[in-house]
């Protein structure tokens, strides 16, 4: 099969690989059209891999798609380690991006004002502490972003949902982005904030500060009092060079089309294999679009260990979903589908392709922390600001998102929004920050090049569009069960 670059018409002609096509029907750009004859019940291969099964007798020049092509995948399997390593060989440069480097030694890329919320009931009350701070520093003097982590959660809930929300909020605290917290607290929820300060650990007491309301008269005037110290103590940050071993990057996509397996989700494969042979970290998530091409992944693991933590990952997610009585395989969603996916597999085997060939060397449960340099994958689901805020919380500096049919969303990182086509992001410019469509026409080195230099910008504070346009935004995987 071959994947259209534009739509085509029924009974246009087709040259390719010295083939001759008549089309059959209409096919939208970025799905699939048949180059030979395909007898039902047979694999149809992209990616060199199968992305599913036959339901009919294809001809050539048939529209390959839901209609006529089946996921493959209906059981879990029994994996072995087959181990499978290709060492990164690009060339090591000397590249630095300007971030600001942290008392405890880790490496900030903004220097943010969060105002966390351990408990939904006081967002609005947030929002309003927010607009008097702003107004007496309207430029937000030394803090490149101030944002309020706004969520439901932090009562009323039992277990890991309970857990996660704690963990994720302690994680956004102790972000090297923050150059300054605010932990904001009602009085009366399951998320105390007592506890919430013990399980902070170590931390810079002049620049995290602790605010219940119910414990003071005006929480309004007592905020900003907290919020006057922390910027004092901030005022004289500064930006210096730093090694790019030093970042660490998220991999993400949504809204995914029939380009992303070809185009942005490569690209960040290349990008992920080169900042790993500078020293630095990626970290893959979306762990129900990794079926169908985890074995691939667990190939890559570094040593046996890795390989059953990718199993457990795998195996548990399919687990999760079977709890609920949910389908473990029922994806991609519906505007995968217009955008040309057909089948889970045709999804993961372009998503994973965001992890370029590096070895897998950590496997991370949901909050946990980034602890070794290189690729790690990461235990969240496939929901895009979920996920992305699980990168977050992980330590991701920033988070590259590719798409395909476009999304205004950011995180509460730098969340680098990547096209994979000219289209969208010729239509979308106000959400797009990086192009990866010419690289339909132009070398992997080429796009790869001008991409390294976009992300080490932003590293160094050029705003993405969706700090440019003020969306900032944290989820936290909900899991269980609510009082």
């Amino acid at each position: 099969m071959a994947v259209t670059l534009r739509p085509i018409s029924a009974l246009e002609s087709l040259k390719f690989a010295g083939l001759s096509i008549t089309v059959n029907q209409d096919i939208p750009q970025g799905h699939k059209i048949a180059l030979t004859e395909i007898p039902a019940h047979t694999n149809v291969i992209k990616y060199g891999y199968p992305i599913g099964h036959t339901l009919v007798d294809i001809n050539p020049g048939d529209w390959l798609h839901t209609h006529n092509v089946k996921t493959n995948l209906d059981r879990e399997l029994h994996y072995t380690y087959q181990q499978d390593i290709h060492q990164v060989n690009y060339p090591k440069k000397e590249l630095t991006f300007q971030g600001y480097r942290r008392p405890n030694g880790k490496v900030g890329i903004r220097n943010d004002l969060f105002i966390v919320p351990t408990v939904g009931c006081v967002n609005g009350t947030a929002e309003y502490m927010l607009k008097e701070f702003e107004a007496l520093h309207p430029d937000f003097g030394t803090f490149d972003n101030i944002t309020i982590l706004k969520h439901p959660y932090g009562c009323s809930q039992l277990g890991e949902d309970h857990e996660n929300t704690r963990s994720i909020l302690i994680d956004a605290v102790k972000h090297p982005n923050a150059g300054g917290v605010l932990v904001f607290g009602l009085g009366c929820e399951n998320n105390v904030v007592a506890e919430f300060r013990e399980l902070l650990g170590d931390y810079d007491s002049t620049r995290v500060k602790f605010l219940v309301a119910q414990e003071v008269g005006n929480e309004i005037d007592a905020g900003l009092e907290l919020l006057e110290e922390i910027y004092e103590a901030a005022k004289n940050d500064h930006r210096e060079a730093i090694p790019i071993s030093e970042l660490n990057v998220g991999l993400k996509c949504g809204g995914s089309d029939g380009f992303s397996g070809i185009t942005a989700n490569p690209l960040l494969g290349a990008f992920s294999d080169f900042l790993i042979a500078q020293g630095g970290s990626t970290i893959l998530t979306e762990v129900p679009e990794m079926f169908g091409a985890e074995q691939m992944l667990m190939a890559r693991a570094e040593n046996e260990k890795v390989f059953e933590d990718i199993v457990h990952l795998i195996n548990d997610f399919k687990q999760y979903f079977r709890s609920y009585g949910e389908p473990v395989y029922e994806n991609p969603s519906p505007g995968n589908k217009a955008g040309g996916i057909t089948t889970l597999e045709d999804k993961s085997l372009g998503c994973t392709q965001k992890a370029g060939t590096a070895p897998v060397v950590d496997v991370l449960q949901y909050g946990e922390k980034i602890s070794k340099k290189g690729l790690s994958l990461l235990q969240a689901p496939g929901n895009d600001l979920v996920a992305s805020s699980a990168l977050a919380a992980a330590d991701c500096h920033l988070v590259l998102f590719t798409t395909g049919r476009g999304t205004p969303f950011g995180s509460f990182v730098p969340t680098v929004k990547v096209a994979t086509n000219s289209t969208i992001y010729n239509h979308k410019k106000h959400w797009m920050d990086f192009n990866a469509g010419p690289l339909l026409e132009k070398t992997m080195e080429e796009v790869l090049e001008a991409f390294i230099e976009k992300v080490i910008a932003v590293a160094s504070g050029e705003k993405t569009r969706n700090e440019a346009n003020g969306v900032r935004e944290i989820a936290i995987f909900k899991t269980g069960v609510t009082l």
